[in-house]
């Protein structure tokens, strides 16, 4: 199957739909491959490859032996938010599925699950780790504002809000799937604890629509915190309860408790609580064996100085030079950019 960047020079990959800001990232995935980038999915002619993002449907009439493989972003994406259409520095390629669709295996679920992990993948998974934890990188990568935990004895749990019209709850949360009922599961479960709710930094730019009710959420929180970048969130909180969020992934890194109300990839492999198990999921991880799964071999990396595919290790490289650079702070001219956005694209 092709996928991952190994392609041979007869191969020509239809990518549909694709964004023109989005079409230099499909060529540096598929460096030996001829891209035509196509509107129409019957364009793929019987025994192509054909391109999609995320859970876009495709019609029941495709020519026959189309291989399809869905696209995603990355789980160290960039410096700012995809929503401002911010170039990404990983995107993943899943030939089963895709990692948030809990429905069905994915490829990263299929390696998870399948994969023997040998010693030297594993010490390069923990340096990987551990330099993520001690640089404060997430996926974003956004935000600056200092966060004080308060001065309290009460255990603190942090609640990462997330896109309520987003397909990974649509695909990975089959109990609740709104911010505030999130919310009220866990005041409920733990009335003592102080709770502090981070919306969604779409949300908070204005570029995704707010969740349900979301802004009654200091009904069920203690604090609502806004600009703070997650890595050193994660760090001053003692646990984090998430539908499908990523932060919960990123709390495990550093070793934080979670648990998951949704089926995200990174629950059932016994170094999460879930509150939905997902039977399939037998297997346990290691913390090192699922960052070698997830950070090496599931995802692509995508130079910023150059056409080439990199390994994680050069990705942080670059990321952080690319933070150091920009900082975390949102130029005026974004917020331009912001606003021609909402006119074009619309808040959804």
């Amino acid at each position: 199957m092709l996928s991952r960047g190994n392609t041979t020079k007869t191969v020509t990959v239809y990518a549909l739909d694709f964004s023109a800001w989005k079409k230099a990232a499909v060529r540096q995935c598929f460096p030996d491959a001829k891209t035509r980038f196509v509107s129409n999915a019957r364009d793929a002619p019987p025994g192509s490859v054909l391109l999609v993002w995320g859970m876009a449907s495709l019609p029941g009439d495709l020519a026959a032996n189309v291989t399809i493989l869905r696209v995603e972003d990355g789980f160290l994406r960039s410096v700012g938010l995809g929503a401002d259409l911010i170039r990404p520095m990983s995107w993943v390629i899943d030939g089963r599925g895709i990692y948030y669709d809990a429905t069905r295996p994915s490829d990263l679920e299929h390696l998870l699950a399948h994969s023997s992990f040998d010693a030297q993948l594993l010490q390069r998974a923990a340096l990987l780790r551990e330099r993520i934890v001690a640089e404060r990188l997430t996926k974003y990568n956004v935000g600056t504002s200092g966060w004080q935990r308060p001065s309290t004895t009460r255990r603190m749990i942090l609640v990462p809000g997330q896109v309520e019209s987003d397909a990974s709850l649509a695909y990975g949360a089959p109990g609740i799937r709104t911010n505030i009922g999130l919310l009220k599961a866990v005041r409920a479960g733990s009335p003592e604890a102080y709770v502090v709710y981070k919306p969604h930094p779409d949300v908070i730019a204005r570029l995704r629509a707010k969740g349900v009710s979301e802004d009654e959420a200091l009904s069920w929180c203690d604090e609502v915190v806004s600009d703070a970048a997650m890595g050193d969130l994660l760090l001053a909180v003692d646990e984090v309860h998430v539908l499908t969020s990523l932060a919960g992934f990123e709390a495990l890194l550093r070793k934080k408790p979670v648990t998951c109300h949704g089926q995200p990839f990174y629950a059932g492999w016994g170094l999460t609580s879930d509150a939905l198990p997902i039977p399939r999921r037998c297997r346990h991880l290691s913390l090192d064996e699922l960052v070698a799964g997830a950070l090496i071999k599931y995802p692509l990396y995508l130079s910023r100085s150059s056409n080439r595919l990199i390994d994680p290790e050069q990705a942080l490289d670059e990321l952080l030079a690319w933070r150091a650079r920009v900082g975390g702070a949102v130029p005026w001219w974004r917020e331009w950019l912001r606003m021609i956005l909402r006119q074009v694209v619309g808040v959804r």
